[in-house]
């Protein structure tokens, strides 16, 4: 006899690569994300802004931390400047982390928003699927590592990252700015 039996629900999904994830397992580069994600900074600034915010690293530490975001592909030079004699590197995060977590009471508050999004997100995924059904097939069956694994897990992998991809193109063109501040 069962001592506890419950139906157990997906309530989060995080979809990262393992490279990305590693990269992510320290707090300092998350710092160093999120201050990249607002500027683009040298070593040198990146290791002083880091200080103001109570983080006490060595220079090398900190570049350390930066190659690591960059193997992972989270972070891109953005500039280089002639500086003294050398090359002054100017870096840029293309990524943007999101650690947060809804407040515990809003879930009530959001439910009418998330039955919103639901009913379009199934109509919007069925059209993808009409539309492109094959092409997101194809790359799920490209990702599948053996024949006996489940392929609509890949083939939703591959539908939240077409839609993450879409959220991030609405950001970089302002649509999302214009809506959250009323269009203005």
């Amino acid at each position: 006899m069962a001592l506890l039996e419950s139906d157990v629900p997906i309530r989060k999904v995080v979809t990262t690569d393992p490279e990305k994830a590693k990269a992510l397992e320290n707090d300092v580069r998350a710092k160093i994300l999120d201050m990249l994600a607002e500027a683009e900074m040298t070593i040198e600034g990146i290791h002083a802004e880091l200080q103001r915010r109570g983080e006490d690293k060595a220079e090398t530490t900190v570049r350390h931390h930066v190659n690591v975001l960059k193997d992972a592909e989270m972070v891109e030079i953005s500039r280089l400047e002639e500086a003294g004699g050398g090359t002054r590197k100017y870096y840029k995060s293309n990524t943007r982390v999101f650690s947060y977590d809804l407040p515990e009471d809003s879930e009530e508050s959001l439910a009418p928003a998330q039955e919103t999004a639901t009913e379009e997100l199934e109509s919007l995924v069925e059209t993808l699927y009409a539309e492109h059904g094959d092409e997101i097939e194809a790359v799920a069956r490209e990702m599948q590592p053996c024949e006996y694994c489940e392929p609509q897990h890949y083939e939703e992998f591959v539908l939240r990252e077409l839609l993450n991809r879409a959220l991030i193109d609405l950001s970089e063109t302002g649509v999302l700015d214009d809506v959250f501040s009323g269009g203005d």
